[in-house]
Parts: C-alpha cells; sequence; structure tokens
C-alpha cells in the first residue's frame, strides 16, 4: 500500500527499532511508496512512512532491494557529496561524506542473514537510508 511520506522533524530524528518478520507488511508498504515516487526517489527507510523500524528499501537499477535491521561491516574511500531527501520540507541537497565501498550485513524477506558489498551510488543510497534508521535527516 502507497503511504505518506512523512515530514515531521522530530519523528524522523527517532531511532528506529529492530524489526521482525512480523514487520514484513511495512517492508511491502515501502515498496509500494517507493515505486510511487520513483522520479524523484531512489531509497526509502521504514521512518519516512511512519514506522520506526530499521527496514530500508533501495533501488538498485533493475530491481529494489529490501534490507531489515542493516548494519555497516566496512566502509572505505570517503568522498565529499550532496544529497537531498524526500522526506523534508527543505528543498535542495546538503553536503554530507560518504564511503564508495561499503559492506552491509542485514536480513532478507525471509529473515535470513546476508552480507553483501556494494560500491558507488548504490552504497550512497543505503547510507542515506542507513542514516534515516539512525534518526540523522540529511
Amino acid at each position: 500500500m502507497i503511504k505518506e511520506i512523512v515530514h515531521d522533524i522530530v519523528f524522523l530524528q527517532q531511532k528506529a527499532l529492530p524489526a521482525f518478520p512480523g514487520d514484513r507488511q511495512t517492508a511491502l508498504d515501502l515498496l509500494d511508496t517507493l515505486a510511487a515516487h520513483r522520479q524523484e526517489c531512489v531509497g526509502m527507510a521504514a521512518n519516512m512512512i511512519g514506522i520506526p523500524k530499521a527496514i530500508i528499501v533501495v533501488n538498485l537499477g533493475l530491481m529494489d532491494l529490501i534490507m531489515f535491521n542493516p548494519v555497516i561491516l566496512k566502509k572505505e574511500h570517503p568522498y565529499e557529496t550532496e544529497e537531498g531527501c524526500l522526506s523534508l520540507s527543505l528543498s535542495g541537497t546538503r553536503k554530507t561524506t560518504r564511503y564508495r565501498e561499503i559492506q552491509v550485513e542485514f536480513q532478507d524477506m525471509e529473515f535470513k542473514k546476508q552480507k553483501q558489498t556494494f560500491k558507488d551510488f548504490p552504497a550512497e543510497i543505503i547510507q542515506h537510508e542507513m542514516d534515516h534508521l539512525q534518526g540523522i535527516v540529511i
């Protein structure tokens, strides 16, 4: 189900709670909401649709990837960039530091642990969405 995007900065600054198998519907709602905003958005965190759970979805080109309880295990090659965010009522972009390569451990839709390395733009999207899980709004 497509959900409304949350713009309340106080809510968005709260840290996410761990996700559990009962939260699968939230992941599906994130997929639907991301699809509805495909023109202006490449990733979403659950708090962006009003659910303070550690769930993100990122567009990897041909597919969207759902991650429950993601954790960055390794990050390499920092760089400065500018990012915008669909959940902020601010227009434009803000400066931030990201890493060109990250290794992430997460749970998939079956709550099986996965470990994957991401580079370049997919890595940047994941880092941005994981910031949301920590209450960091860029």
